[in-house]
């Protein structure tokens, strides 16, 4: 469903990516109403390409302010896509999403959090105070990216905006809940990073055996972060890796609030 009139949004910027992509910028800032018109631009996107009327196009890429079109040269022309596609994005609006709003458990015990206490004496606020704003924060889902599963969030408080660190670390553990100028994401993989770690939750934010949806997270998605001790943690842990949790029952509803008791 289209919330804005398409008369009323600033024109789409078009970029070319070499001989086979094309980008539309709709924005240059994370902003969830740049996000509805990069979905609103990749829903009717996904609508011509169905219905047979884009030949050529690979695939599309959405991110936090623009999209991104493959295409295949020798089956369309790129000056003729960039064209229909520029059109599209004048007529495609804003595309308000539905999407799920989940409530995941972390944990902020030190050993889960070894930026915490720095973030918090840089911004002259206690540790309680950090988690209380984590806590009481809405995050926008805006895309996935660096590592299957790994959602990119928007909404940080501005007070706890601070930048990567200015040395990666060579392994941050799985679950880590990060931040990063006004950013926040879970490492869903033992990787190297270089966002500051505040927590760590139990719930795997990619499961490759679930075949309907692997990433937990998707584009659209909110996501509140409700606090947990070392021994919830644990217990939540040892169920998932059992195959007892639901991940169904995250979502925003009674029944994530039982299961995080």
């Amino acid at each position: 469903m289209n919330d804005a009139a398409p008369s009323a949004l600033p024109q789409a910027r078009l970029l070319w990516l070499g001989d086979c992509a094309l980008t539309l910028e709709f924005g240059s800032v994370a902003d969830p109403g740049i996000h509805a018109r990069v979905l609103g631009f990749a829903q009717a996107l996904e609508a011509r390409a169905a219905a047979g009327q884009i030949s050529g196009v690979v695939e599309w890429v959405p991110t936090l302010r623009s999209v991104t079109v493959y295409f295949d040269p020798e089956r369309i022309d790129g000056e003729t896509l960039a064209a229909d596609l520029e059109v599209l994005a004048r007529g495609s609006g804003s595309l308000a999403v539905a999407g799920v709003r989940w409530r995941l458990p972390v944990c902020f015990e030190p050993g889960f959090a070894p930026d915490l206490e720095e973030l918090a004496a840089a911004k002259a606020l206690s540790v309680q105070q950090v988690i209380q704003l984590m806590t009481q924060t809405v995050f926008h889902v805006y895309m996935l990216g660096f590592q299957p599963g790994f959602g990119f969030m928007g909404g940080l408080p501005e007070v706890l905006e601070m930048p990567r660190l200015a040395s990666p670390r060579r392994q941050v553990p799985a679950g880590s809940l990060a931040v990063a100028q006004r950013l926040c994401a879970v490492y869903p993989w033992n990787s190297p990073g270089g966002w500051r770690l505040l927590g760590r939750t139990p719930v795997p934010l990619f499961d490759a055996t679930d075949t309907e949806r692997p990433a937990l997270l998707a584009p659209g998605d909110q996501v509140l972060w409700c606090a947990v001790d070392r021994a919830r943690f644990d217990a939540l842990q040892a169920s998932y890796a059992a195959g007892a949790f639901d991940r169904a029952s995250l979502r925003a509803a009674p029944a994530a609030e039982e299961i995080l008791r």
